[in-house]
């Protein structure tokens, strides 16, 4: 049934030594890259790990993790199943030439890979090639810019769970972002663009780099999707949520993100194949049981909603 090569990223930001610190992200990628290789087939020699602990070779840095998807994507042929996992920070950005806010990832050094990267990612794979992003960060629904919401925001309320104790949330407000970055450009501006442009130049989101059309003139090619594309999004939470980072009972004590703790769950739970909508779905019950106020969303075209998790069928979408 299968056919191609598997290939991934997985990136784990703890943000040691910092007030941004977290304890579980580390955790997470290691148990999902044990999982890949036992249940999912994935070579080790195809898979890459970014972590920010003494001793990484490569540290997560946002030019670092680009160009690790940079390369796996240059790498993917037609049947490839692409996985890219990350734990750590989220934040909601307002960007100059947008009215919305917009959705990132925050890599240990604050060069922001945004929704409009991962959309770009997403367009230059080739037909047949399957690209799952399982994001454990706060505000990381719609993390791929313009994806079509399969699983969305909830209103239900979890109001009557008793929430755990020793959690703390992925995310870094925007102020605080802006605040860190402007102690290092000494530039006195709210423009977070500004900002990213002046410390990383060339290696910054392409949100800041490109010219931005006039959509009163030309339309944006280049990160509006025309039809069904083959990106999948398991988001840890709603963009309007946080992601929690936290030491649950049933996992030893141990430290770990909510989200990536549940979908280890619901996999070691469930031995047959699971489709993307599943996972999500059992994922969602996992973390209500357990008293968490995050809604899981997925974001992919209707088929891939349907399609087995990590696993390439041999008739791709139309």
């Amino acid at each position: 049934m299968e056919k191609g090569k598997k290939l991934a990223v997985l990136v784990g930001c703890n943000y040691p030594n910092t007030p941004n610190e977290l304890h579980g992200c580390h955790n997470d990628v290691r148990a999902s890259l044990d999982v890949l290789v036992r249940r999912f087939g994935f070579d080790l020699a195809n898979v890459q790990l970014l972590t920010d602990e003494d001793g990484s070779s490569v540290m997560p840095t946002g030019a670092n993790i680009m160009k690790a998807l940079d390369q796996m994507v240059d790498k993917a042929e037609p049947g490839d199943i692409l996985f890219f996992q990350y734990s750590g920070h989220g934040t909601l950005i307002n960007s100059s030439n947008s009215f919305k806010k917009e959705e990132a990832i925050v890599p240990c050094d604050f060069n922001l890979i945004t929704s409009e990267d991962f959309r770009h990612l997403v367009n230059r794979l080739p037909k047949g090639t399957s690209f799952i992003i399982l994001s454990d960060s706060c505000h990381s629904g719609g993390l791929i810019d313009k994806e079509k919401e399969q699983i969305g925001p909830s209103r239900s309320s979890n109001t009557e769970a008793d929430i755990p104790t020793m959690q703390k949330p992925k995310f870094i407000p925007f102020q605080s972002i802006i605040q860190h970055l402007s102690s290092l450009t000494n530039i006195n501006t709210p423009d977070i663009g500004t900002h990213l442009l002046e410390i990383f130049g060339p290696v910054a989101s392409l949100m800041f780099r490109l010219p931005r059309p006039n959509p009163d003139l030309e339309p944006d090619f280049s990160t509006k999707p025309v039809k069904p594309d083959e990106g999948i999004l398991l988001s840890g939470c709603q963009t309007d949520e946080t992601s929690a980072d936290v030491q649950i009972m049933e996992n030893g004590g141990k430290a770990c993100g909510a989200f990536s703790n549940a979908v280890q769950m619901v996999l070691k739970e469930n031995s047959e194949p699971l489709s993307n909508k599943q996972l999500v779905t059992m994922a969602r019950k996992i973390l209500k049981m357990q008293g968490f106020k995050q809604h899981p969303c997925l974001y992919c075209s209707d088929y891939n909603a349907d399609a087995i998790f990590l696993c390439q069928a041999e008739n791709g979408s139309t």
